[in-house]
């Protein structure tokens, strides 16, 4: 029985540890990384700072998680996405949409995790998320390229240039409200991406309005 009770510790300790990651991304979520305090994240968890700072011993350690977290969950969002659509083009236009939709949905949370000022500290933490995106850009960039939908280009360059584009069109401090009209905005910013990227105008509508938006993405 020692086994079932190692795994039954084992299982707590994660469902803790998501617990106080959850705690965080909410006050991120209406606060921003400044609201992400151990003490504060410890109380939205019901559990004791000092239960925290077990699993964090500082905030930049909590931060971090989180924004893993976040980049790990964008991600696979980006992946689903592409990977229903039939071609690589199409796959790249799904991916971009995919991240729009979802920004404005959670633009508060990803102008902290992207944009937000915060302490020196916490930079490298950020940039580690950006970059996490962009390398995803650049490898739906990439294979496009090399099926010839795309004209040549350094794919990491465009997929920087790209992610900027986004970042700044919904989420940035130049962002306009996008407030019911969400659809309209994620279309525009991917018909904007995909020209920037050499696809020609009547086809970069086409894969615009082809393109399903996520049905869940752009809700509330």
């Amino acid at each position: 029985m020692p086994y079932r009770r190692t795994e039954n510790v084992a299982r707590r300790l994660a469902a803790r540890h998501d617990a106080i990651i959850a705690a965080a991304r909410q006050a991120a979520s209406e606060g921003g990384m400044a609201a992400v305090q151990i003490a504060a994240v410890a109380a939205r968890a019901g559990i004791a700072a000092g239960t925290v700072y077990r699993y964090f011993p500082a905030k930049i350690d909590l931060v971090a998680a989180l924004l893993a977290q976040l980049a790990e969950r964008e991600i696979a969002a980006l992946r689903t996405a592409a990977g229903q659509a039939p071609g690589p083009l199409s796959a790249l236009s799904a991916a971009i949409m995919t991240f729009a939709a979802r920004a404005l949905r959670q633009r508060r949370l990803l102008f902290a995790a992207i944009a937000e000022p915060v302490d020196a500290e916490l930079d490298g933490e950020r940039s580690g998320f950006r970059r996490a995106i962009a390398e995803e850009f650049a490898v739906r960039v990439a294979a496009a390229i090399t099926e010839g939908r795309l004209p040549e280009q350094d794919s990491t360059l465009a997929a920087a240039a790209l992610t900027g584009l986004l970042v700044e069109g919904l989420i940035g401090p130049l962002a306009p409200d996008a407030s019911g009209r969400e659809r309209e905005v994620v279309q525009a910013l991917t018909l904007s991406a995909l020209r920037a990227l050499g696809v020609a105008d009547a086809r970069a509508r086409g894969l615009v309005v082809q393109t399903a938006m996520p049905a869940d993405a752009v809700a509330r």
